[in-house]
């Protein structure tokens, strides 16, 4: 099962998931969260995996009670669905979500960039062109999980360039189905390509203090999202829910992943209907 997989990485893990002494003060619930959302959002446990609650606190040497309370912050994310009496499961990523995420952040991004172009100076230069050089150095090498948090830190720096830190904050929480999607594309190096493509655009502009030209190179680099959906779609069924929702896949790469997933397991709720969890 995928989600054992991923839950055996926690046993002699403590350092990863927070669970050393200078951390202590952090509440289990909390880091049994960031790890399960970070494995969720990474795809190590996709889309339609049951979650167990007793699995989790025994890899994590807890009781099922911040567990539990871990869970219900993620069905408020959307990231699992819950069940009663019936079981826990990775949510499908939801095609409405990430249109209504990437409305969020074109406003919000698009802000970040003007706001880094009028307020760059020699520092900021640097920070952004040494994480393009990061994220070209994580593609060459073929690490996937590297390149991606490059990625990030290079959307965050921008924000935190602009004066508003908190902008990133709130793209972060939002995009959580888009980021799954994101994953899915990493292994085809033509993506990969494009992305950096996108970013050495929105760094000139920035770097050159052109607010216009960077905000609409960072709209030109987000309009490349949602097309790739259909196609992710197409080769990964499973893995969606609302996808009559996904925009037409005019102008996006056919070789955007890898090879077809594996079929996700379909829950149980596929046999019967039982009544989700609500708070």
């Amino acid at each position: 099962m995928p989600a054992e997989r991923a839950f055996a990485r926690w046993t002699g893990a403590a350092e990863t998931f927070g669970f050393s002494k200078r951390v202590r003060a952090i509440p289990a619930s909390a880091r049994i969260h960031a790890a399960l959302r970070e494995q969720i959002i990474g795809m190590e446990i996709p889309p339609g995996a049951a979650l167990q609650e007793k699995q989790i606190a025994l890899a994590c040497g807890v009781s099922r009670t911040p567990v539990r309370e871990a869970l219900l912050k993620l069905a408020d994310e959307r990231l699992v669905d819950i069940f009663p009496q019936y079981g826990t499961f990775v949510s499908r990523i939801s095609v409405p979500a990430m249109r209504d995420a990437m409305v969020i952040r074109d406003a919000l991004e698009r802000a970040a960039a003007r706001g880094a172009a009028a307020a760059v100076d020699e520092a900021a230069v640097t920070r952004l062109r040494n994480l393009l050089v990061e994220q070209r150095t994580t593609h060459e090498a073929g690490h996937l999980a590297a390149f991606y948090a490059a990625d990030e830190a290079f959307h965050q720096a921008i924000a935190e360039i602009a004066g508003h830190p908190n902008l990133w904050r709130v793209v972060r929480q939002e995009k959580a189905h888009v980021d799954r999607c994101r994953i899915l594309t990493l292994p085809s190096p033509d993506r990969r390509l494009g992305v950096m493509s996108d970013h050495q655009a929105i760094f000139a502009a920035i770097a050159s203090g052109k607010p216009d030209a960077a905000e609409a190179a960072m709209q030109a680099h987000l309009d490349q999202v949602l097309p790739i959906v259909t196609v992710l779609v197409q080769r990964h069924p499973n893995y969606f829910e609302g996808a009559d929702a996904a925009l037409p896949a005019e102008g996006a790469p056919a070789d955007i992943t890898g090879p077809p997933a594996a079929a996700a397991p379909e829950p149980a709720e596929t046999q019967k209907t039982p009544r989700k969890r609500t708070r």
